[in-house]
């Protein structure tokens, strides 16, 4: 079975920090929400891997720190955690 991934945004910079959490996100309706938080950033790239146990975000990009992206998802509602 092939895994789904979901694209965001897709300009990128070179130098991109890459970060991946472990979400509770679900649904496509989801990342539209988590679409309009991340708007304002042109060089954020965000996929999702939806079929995933740990229904892995990553993201590229250097506008957010990891701890600006969980706050921002859990202000949704959502559970999102770094991993390493």
């Amino acid at each position: 079975m092939k895994n789904k991934t979901y694209k965001l945004k897709t300009v990128k910079s070179q130098k991109d920090m890459i970060l991946v959490f472990k979400t509770s996100i679900k649904y496509k309706k989801d990342i539209v929400k988590i679409k309009k938080i991340f708007e304002v950033s042109n060089d954020l790239l965000i996929t999702f891997d939806l079929e995933d146990c740990d229904k892995i975000m990553r993201t590229e990009g250097n506008s957010y720190t990891a701890d600006q992206i969980i706050e921002k998802i859990q202000t949704l509602g959502y559970y999102c955690e770094e991993l390493e």
